[in-house]
């Protein structure tokens, strides 16, 4: 479907990208300078908030499309040949496109051929995609966010209160990894109704690292809502 691609963009998702699909198509990548030539296909890397400055200064003909979670197609304007493909992972600089291994990919359309297109890119990117409205994108990036963004945080927050009492924080990497194998199934005090162990988490808190306490008792009060349903 595609016979020259342009990357525009090489950061963090850009470069794996551009590598991924270097491995099966012709695949130039380019900054701002927007060094398009023959490309029937312009994959926008660039941050968020610069994605409609870009698409904007692009003439209309090829397909255009980004790779944002939360921005909606209309960002793209005034392209009609638009498409949205957000791999569902996050990105390290220095590693290649073996990140994008096993991923799944949002896609976004507002005709047949933008969908069918989409779908291509996800492929060539061996994504394996799912189709997202436009209008859900905001919601579906909110929760792309708490699984990878605050995930980090609850990890922070849970190293902080091992350093306070002593425990080694490392120490929490095979359970978190775990947690993970095991399908995020759900255990401990919360899931036992151990009521006097918690309001000993929330008291020791409280004593050793006050700050925190808002943040128990919001995550623990998240927590009995979810496993009561």
């Amino acid at each position: 479907m595609y016979e020259q691609v342009v990357v525009v963009g090489a950061g963090r998702a850009g470069t794996p990208i551009a590598a991924r699909l270097g491995e099966r198509l012709r695949v130039r990548v380019t900054g701002r300078e927007l060094a398009l030539h023959d490309a029937d296909l312009v994959v926008l890397c660039t941050p968020d908030n610069a994605i409609s400055e870009v698409a904007a200064a692009i003439e209309e003909g090829p397909w255009v499309c980004h790779i944002s979670g939360a921005t909606r197609l209309d960002a793209l304007a005034p392209h009609r040949r638009r498409f949205a493909v957000h791999p569902l992972q996050t990105f390290r600089a220095g590693l290649g496109p073996e990140q994008l291994d096993g991923a799944y990919a949002a896609v976004t359309a507002d005709s047949i051929d933008a969908r069918a297109a989409g779908l291509a890119l996800a492929e060539h990117l061996g994504l394996q995609a799912f189709e997202l409205d436009d209008a859900d994108r905001p919601l579906y990036h909110a929760g792309a966010t708490v699984a990878a963004g605050f995930l980090v945080t609850i990890q922070r927050i849970a190293a902080s209160l091992f350093e306070t009492s002593g425990a080694p924080p490392e120490a929490l990497n095979p359970l978190m990894r775990r947690v993970v194998e095991n399908g995020f199934t759900a255990t401990g005090p919360h899931v036992r109704g151990d009521r006097r162990t918690i309001e000993g988490h929330v008291a020791a808190i409280a004593d050793r690292r006050p700050e925190l306490e808002p943040v128990y008792r919001t995550l623990s009060d998240a927590t009995d809502a979810l496993s009561s349903r």
